[in-house]
């Protein structure tokens, strides 16, 4: 069974979540930034298969050169150009026990993708929707309001209605109401 910690959730420093996903396949969901992530890999498993990035914003790719060397790891992202990713993400990616598959939803940055497993009804939304209803950042260099809009959109016509869990790059995560707070990210993105 596929089991989701966000290893960021006590850290009082600036970064992003840090999901550990472990099941048949251990992966991290981003890496985070300006904490000793690796000890607290350390402390809960032996060894990682790979780790998965959201998007390469700095508090999200800060500890990818450590995880890399502690575990002797490679990086998936959308973008195999950027420094922080090593491989290129396909159509899907096994996160855990979980088949998961790459959304690309630019937006708040050009690389961002969500990850989203039909069978167990689970996504990791990376920056593009948070916890309230709320959305990534447009102010930042390759942001842009209208195509974050039609990401949004695109992530709200991909997951199920029953949307189980949200896991959002930061904050809490979703797991009542997770697919109306998919909707009410488009709105208020909208405003």
């Amino acid at each position: 069974m596929t089991d989701v910690t966000n290893l960021a959730a006590d850290v009082r420093a600036f970064t992003s979540n840090v999901f550990l996903v472990t099941g048949d396949r251990t992966v991290l969901v981003d890496t985070g930034a300006n904490f000793d992530v690796v000890s607290k890999v350390d402390a809960r498993v032996d060894s990682l298969d790979a780790v998965v990035l959201t998007h390469t914003h700095r508090d999200h790719v800060g500890n990818v050169d450590a995880v890399r060397e502690a575990f002797g790891v490679e990086t998936w992202g959308y973008d195999p150009t950027l420094p922080a990713v090593d491989h290129e993400l396909g159509e899907t990616v096994r996160l855990g026990d979980d088949e998961f598959t790459v959304l690309h939803t630019p937006g708040h940055k050009d690389d961002h993708v969500c990850l989203y497993a039909p069978a167990t009804k689970v996504c990791f939304a990376g920056d593009l929707v948070f916890a309230g209803g709320s959305f990534g950042r447009t102010d930042l260099e390759e942001g842009d309001r209208g195509t974050l809009i039609r990401s949004i959109d695109r992530l709200r016509e991909t997951v199920d209605p029953d949307l189980a869990a949200l896991h959002t790059g930061h904050g809490p995560s979703v797991t009542d109401g997770a697919y109306a707070t998919v909707e009410r990210a488009g709105q208020a993105a909208r405003m």
